[in-house]
This record gives C-alpha cells, sequence and structure tokens, in this order.
C-alpha cells in the first residue's frame, strides 16, 4: 500500500482550490467528494489516493503517517503544533485572520476576562505571551454567539470578510495570524520517498506561482 502516495484533504474551500494545484502535478480525482460517499478518492494515477477527512484531522493523518501528504489551513497546524510535519509550501490559497473579537466597550468587570474559541491552545499561547490571563471556553461553531449572549467578552476565530462579525454587532479587536492553506509532509515519508515527494513539492510550487 505504502507504494501509493496518499494526500489528505477536507472537503469544500480547500479541496477546489487544491485541485488546479493536483492538476498541475499530474493529479486528477475520478470521484467527486461532494457527490461520493467514498473517504478514499481513486485518482487518474493508481499510485495516488486522496483521502477526504475533516479540516482538523489532517495534521494527525499526516503526522502518523497515515497520509503522506497533506493540505492543511496555517490556524488548524498553530493549534495541532506540527509534530512530525515538514511545511514546505505556503499554498496562498483560503486566506484569511485569526482573530479576537467583541462586543465594543464591554467590560470583563474584576473577573478574569473569558474567550470562547476553537482555538483553544492557539488562544492560550497568544495570550501567554502577553502576560495575560484569560479563562478560555472551547466552542465547536457558532462563535459570534457567545458574546451577545454573555457566555463569554470575546471570541477568537478565522476572520474572512468579517460580515458575520458585523451582522451580530461584533467588531474585530486584535490580529494574533494571517491564515492560508499550506502543504505538509510527514517526515519520515520525506526521507523514505525523497525524490518522488520532493518532485510533488516542486510541481506545487510552480502552480502556486504560476497563479
Amino acid at each position: 500500500m505504502k507504494n501509493t502516495l496518499t494526500i489528505a484533504l477536507s472537503k469544500g474551500r480547500i479541496f477546489k482550490e487544491t485541485l488546479p494545484m493536483l492538476a498541475h502535478a499530474g493529479i486528477t480525482p475520478v470521484d467527486d467528494p461532494e457527490t461520493s460517499r467514498k473517504l478514499i478518492l481513486d485518482t487518474n494515477r493508481d499510485d495516488v489516493k486522496l483521502v477526504i477527512i475533516r479540516a482538523s484531522d489532517v495534521p494527525t493523518y499526516v503526522q502518523y503517517g497515515a497520509a503522506e501528504i497533506g493540505v492543511a489551513g496555517k490556524d488548524v497546524l498553530m493549534e495541532h503544533g506540527g509534530e512530525g510535519l515538514y511545511e514546505p509550501v505556503d499554498l496562498k490559497i483560503a486566506q484569511c485572520r485569526l482573530m479576537v473579537a467583541g462586543i465594543p466597550d464591554k467590560d470583563s468587570g474584576n473577573r478574569r476576562t473569558r474567550i470562547a474559541t476553537k482555538y483553544v491552545n492557539s488562544t492560550r499561547r497568544y495570550y501567554a505571551e502577553q502576560g495575560k490571563q484569560v479563562e478560555v471556553i472551547k466552542l465547536y461553531g457558532s462563535m459570534e454567539l457567545a458574546p451577545i449572549v454573555g457566555l463569554a467578552d470575546k471570541i477568537v476565530d478565522v476572520v474572512d470578510t468579517g460580515n458575520t462579525l458585523k451582522a451580530n454587532g461584533l467588531v474585530p479587536m486584535e490580529h494574533i495570524a494571517d491564515i492560508s492553506s499550506r502543504l505538509i509532509v510527514n517526515k519520515a515519508a520525506m526521507k523514505m520517498q525523497s525524490a518522488r515527494i520532493k518532485e510533488f513539492i516542486q510541481l506545487i510550487e510552480e502552480a502556486v506561482s504560476a497563479s
């Protein structure tokens, strides 16, 4: 099986924006993940498979060698920590920002500021670097609701246009990081299949430059 190159991708925007780059590397999926129920997609090449998983799981699959290569957002990689991974190419797709946001002029009073986020590690790291102690509340979605109903004072989330924040009366307050999708490679696979993976990386770099 390990003569096969397995590439881990997530559905949606990252998948769609990665397709032209894979095509430049001579790889096109035979199945469409939006219509197929398969989790392992065949491609036009017998030796290349695509696995379709949750965005947050991509670094874990690549770290443990279940996939040799993956595409993951920098937000997901910051949260994961990046163990066992190389991050050779910034694909410059799915660009957004990781931000602190909240309701203007809202004060947490005497208690510790509460931050709602799914980016728990990144949030703790960000505030620790500033020497601030905050209470982090893990949520999986609808972050904007947390300050409105009083669950949290602020949120940490990825912001694209900012329209969702605005629609819910929130404003961006602090910029944590610029986010884009990165090509990631399993460190052991880089040694074992060096020539093949380096060739793939070079083709992807060409595709990024061309776009």
